[in-house]
């Protein structure tokens, strides 16, 4: 079976305006996007947006294009108006590739949708990557996940999970990360199969969605079984502010340099 990529674009934001069509490289960040999913074994990509400007740049470098309401609250949502406009399946398996994410490797992107495919009791299947140091294990931007025995997620949480009673029990043993455990922050990346996008959009955000501000809570909340797996590759950071982009552009200088 093969999947598909969804690409969400929007123009709206607010620390980076047209953050889509910022160039990176000559190009726009999009572009980079697409280009990269298009190394991966996806049989369909498309770029969904909301923006004509978007829509014309996507189609000027050779993008299809699924033009979507303005008025989503989530991308999940923006997702489930694209499969239910194709026509997919309850069964297709579509990738959520964030439109920021100019340098996701291709092989994440496979090994993401391959793991969905492999794991029939799953609706969703995502990734993640070791914590390496206790700034981020505290850091509640960085989103916490913890598995079962069979890579089904126990719970995803911007608090420190799971909490080293003995270890963490004193100021100084907060300074460092205790060994033993691999803990591990979940990365971006979704799988979905169509229907579980379908019953999504149906269904009311959960309390611990709110309290966490975690979107994926409220598929849990509703029994949707999530498989994570530690990701093959790391997948470089995001682009959230003009600032991050600059960093970035100065890094594949130096690297092509």
């Amino acid at each position: 079976m093969g999947f598909s990529v969804i690409i969400p674009a929007r123009y709206a934001s607010s620390r980076f305006p047209g953050k889509p069509l910022a160039l990176l490289q000559g190009k726009p960040m999009l572009q980079h996007v697409y280009e990269r999913a298009c190394q991966s074994e996806a049989q369909r990509i498309m770029i969904a947006t909301d923006d004509d400007r978007i829509a014309e740049a996507a189609a000027g470098f050779g993008a299809e294009v699924v033009m979507t309401s303005a008025g989503h609250p989530s991308g999940t949502d923006r997702l489930q108006e694209v499969v239910s406009k194709q026509g997919f399946y309850a069964d297709d398996i579509v990738v959520n590739v964030q439109g920021d994410e100019p340098l996701i490797p291709p092989r994440i992107i496979n090994q993401v949708a391959h793991n969905l495919q492999a794991e029939q009791s799953a609706s969703i299947a995502t990734l993640s990557e070791p914590i390496l140091d206790v700034e981020s294990l505290l850091n509640p931007n960085v989103v916490k996940v913890v598995s079962d025995a069979n890579g089904i997620a126990l719970y995803f949480s911007r608090a420190p999970m799971p909490w080293p009673r003995d270890a963490f029990a004193t100021a100084e043993g907060r300074q460092q990360l205790p060994q033993g455990y691999s803990w591990q922050r979940h990365i971006g990346i979704y799988a979905y199969r169509v229907k579980l996008l379908n019953d999504f959009v149906k269904w009311p955000p959960a309390p611990l969605e709110q309290t966490e501000c975690l979107e994926q809570l409220r598929a849990m909340w509703h029994g949707a079984r999530i498989h994570v797996a530690e990701a093959d590759e790391q997948p470089p950071t995001g682009v959230d502010t003009p600032e991050d982009l600059a960093r970035l552009q100065q890094l594949l200088e130096q690297a092509t340099g």
